[in-house]
């Protein structure tokens, strides 16, 4: 045996830390032994938090899935068996082909989950197995997440990953709203060692605010704490920007166009109106307003939590108000644009977007980005008609425990016709699945951030090589959509599929796809850095810890992608959406016995996956329903009872506690767990006990962007029969 240290990084979550492992190589394979923070990383700093230090815990583990496997027999009965490569290729191309020649290229879904923009090979290639299926029925994570902070990207600044991200290094007053980052690291704001830098904010004497519903791990480091009732961050927020106006404490700079229509679109959104809806006091929102306008350099931030709301849109249009209008867009201390190596945007890679151009069949609601929301898959998987969905393609994705009405969805899901899952567990999902895809582990593949060097703190850029070799007989993920989406294409242009004209035009259509297919992501990564020029992979691969580019810096207006090189901060999308808000805040009573739930995170967990490593599951229970004291003795409740949360779509029980961390009318369920089906806990799920809050989440709550309203669900808790 002999043990070598071997630089990489985590690409299990967005703050991607370098890590320094430890390798035995025995003689029946090498093992990673240890795992830590790398301190030469230029971004992580020697940071590592309990999920990237269980890493190797993923590909050692029992319940991945390294051979492909076909389900033999339906419920609750199945057996997996596994079969060659060839036979789980063929077997997953006949059925999504005969579904669409059957029934028309729509009758074929995709949704791709959030480890998909982990993956270097699913970032270069998972995209061109989509487009290779032609159907509109794409879904992903994205609308139950970010999109609108994408749409208002591509609404402000003409494009939807041109993102400003706080300048948190040189910050003064940093103002965070629906995020956690002292659990999740950042997120469109890729911030490894959080906590580092908030003790580094404060030694330069700056401070950081939260408003939240909870009082989360962040708040409780945060200088300052206010409760804000759920689904009010936008009034909130636009009254700020009412402040700034009315008090004239405006400083845009020249390049922005629709001031006067923001100020109109303001004048009645004044802190009362906020304060009656909110619960925060009307001369605190003036307070707030006031001092991040006199900051000298202040961010305002605000992630999932603004996003998975009814007024989401309208929450991230204002954080962008506040940004521009107090001077802190493109300004050091405040937000900022990067510069990566691999520049997504400047060189066309990702489109700008689109809203629009396509609509669901059922209820009509636009794509955005080539993207339906997932709030409509079930719906239009069990309503009858032309273009019924009856065929399912996921990659790493989770969308039964994941997305609204999760049971409803499975119940959905286990009556396709065919499913196809890329995936290395069997899950609520992917055990619907005809035949199971599983690609190489994450320590078994090279790996480039494209998108989250884009969108981090400082201008860094990382190339990692496996640190393990492949297995004989397995596949990167990559290769796993190459093949399939070659045998798709193939099949389709089969005689039966059209004349001879249609077959010669998808065949030069075809060519361009079967090159960068056929070419690894490795490569690819090597051409893009050549025609960045900030850097070379021989560069990268000298420097495995990473290569520091420098900090941010300003870069507007030339780095705008609207055709007139101006900031729009009056779109109509979300002038629009005003009325909607107006006539929120004028009826925001909820019934006598209702609670507003909202979600959590911890950052020993990993949205639906990694629940069954024994090192993150260890320690106090944190699967619980949180609720106030005072509203637990309103309905003859004591801590620790079990009690059932219902919804309009669903009921779960879990147990309940008593705490002051959540505001009274509130109550919290963690996101993400779950794990059983018809009451038998998943092989994926050994280690862990709790209920999805995905099946109390409602599809018919959703922002103006098609975003999931996850957030402020009117829900009852009593006590289980």
């Amino acid at each position: 045996m002999t043990t070598e240290t071997v630089l990489t990084a985590c690409n299990l979550c967005e703050a991607i830390c370098g890590l320094v492992l430890t390798v035995e190589r025995h003689p029946d394979g090498p093992r990673v032994t240890g795992v830590r923070g790398n301190p030469d990383d230029p971004l992580s700093r020697g940071h590592v938090c309990p999920k990237g230090v269980a890493i190797a815990d993923v590909q050692a583990d029992p319940d991945r899935l390294t051979r492909p496997v076909r389900r033999v027999g339906e419920g609750p009965d199945a057996t997996w068996e596994e079969i060659s490569w060839d036979e789980a290729l063929d077997l997953a191309a006949d059925g999504l082909v005969r579904v669409q020649q059957e029934h028309g290229r729509d009758a074929v879904a995709v949704y791709l989950g959030n480890p998909n923009v982990h993956s270097l090979g699913a970032m270069t290639h998972g995209t061109r197995l989509a487009k290779t299926l032609r159907s509109h029925n794409t879904f992903s994570a994205t609308s139950v997440d970010q999109l609108p902070a994408q749409l208002l990207a591509w609404q402000l600044y003409g494009h939807q990953l041109l993102i400003p991200v706080p300048d948190l290094d040189r910050t003064d007053f940093f103002l965070v709203l629906g995020a956690n980052p002292m659990a999740s690291n950042g997120s469109l704001m890729t911030v490894p060692d959080f906590p580092g830098r908030v003790r580094e904010l404060r030694a330069r004497g700056g401070r950081m605010v939260v408003l939240d519903p909870r009082r989360t791990e962040t708040a409780k480091v945060a200088d300052e704490h206010h409760f804000v009732r759920p689904g009010s961050d936008a009034a909130v927020l636009l009254a700020m920007v009412h402040v700034v106006l009315a008090e004239g404490l405006a400083t845009p700079p020249a390049y922005v166009r629709g001031l006067e229509a923001v100020r109109l679109a303001v004048a009645d959104l004044t802190p009362e109106v906020a304060a009656a809806a909110s619960g925060l006091d009307a001369e605190e929102i003036r307070r707030l307003a006031r001092e991040l306008a006199a900051a000298e350099r202040a961010a305002v931030y605000g992630r999932m939590g603004l996003s998975t709301q009814g007024f989401g849109s309208l929450a991230q249009w204002a954080v962008h108000l506040l940004n521009v209008l107090t001077g802190n867009l493109d300004r050091e201390g405040g937000v900022m644009f990067t510069e990566p190596a691999i520049d997504l945007v400047a060189r066309g890679l990702v489109g700008r977007g689109h809203l629009g151009a396509w609509r669901s069949r059922v209820r009509g609601l636009p794509e955005f980005s080539g993207e339906l929301p997932v709030s409509a898959l079930r719906e239009e998987i069990t309503t009858p008609g032309e273009g019924q969905v009856r065929a399912l393609l996921t990659v790493a994705g989770n969308p039964v425990l994941s997305t609204p009405d999760g049971r409803g969805l499975g119940e959905a899901v286990a009556g396709l016709e065919h499913v196809v899952a890329i995936d290395i567990y069997l899950n609520e999902t992917t055990r619907h699945a005809h035949v199971v895809l599983p690609p190489t582990s994450a320590l078994e593949r090279d790996h480039y951030d494209l998108v989250f060097h884009a969108l981090a703190v400082r201008n860094t850029a990382r190339f990692s090589p496996a640190v393990l070799p492949k297995p004989e007989g397995a596949r990167h993920d990559w290769e796993i959509f190459r093949d399939l989406a070659l045998r798709v294409a193939a099949r389709r242009a089969a005689p039966s599929s059209g004349g001879l004209r249609r077959r010669a035009s998808r065949l030069v259509a075809g060519l361009s796809d079967r090159a960068v297919l056929s070419t690894s992501p490795t490569r690819l990564v090597e051409l893009l850095l050549l025609a960045g020029r900030r850097t070379t992979l021989r560069a990268l691969r000298a420097h495995p810890e990473g290569v520091d580019l420098g900090p941010l810096r300003p870069v507007l207006p030339g780095r705008l992608q609207t055709r007139d090189k101006l900031v729009h901060l009056a779109p109509d999308l979300v002038l629009a959406d005003l009325d909607r808000l107006r006539a929120w805040l004028a009826d925001t009573a909820t019934g006598d016995d209702e609670l507003l739930l909202v979600g959590r995170r911890h950052q020993r967990t990993n949205n639906s996956w990694m629940h069954n490593t024994p090192r993150l599951t260890r320690g106090k229970a944190r699967h619980q329903l949180l609720m106030h004291p005072d509203d637990l003795a309103a309905r003859g409740l004591s801590d620790g009872d079990l009690v059932r949360i219902a919804s309009r779509v669903g009921a779960v029980t879990t147990e309940v506690v008593a705490t002051d961390d959540v505001m009274p009318g509130v109550v919290s369920l963690p996101h993400g767990y779950g794990h059983q089906v018809d009451g038998v806990l998943l092989a994926s799920a050994s280690k862990l006990a709790g209920v999805s809050v995905n099946d109390l989440t409602d599809p018919e709550r959703l922002d103006v962007s098609g975003n999931a309203a996850l957030n402020g669900v009117p829900v009852t808790v009593a006590a289980a029969s």
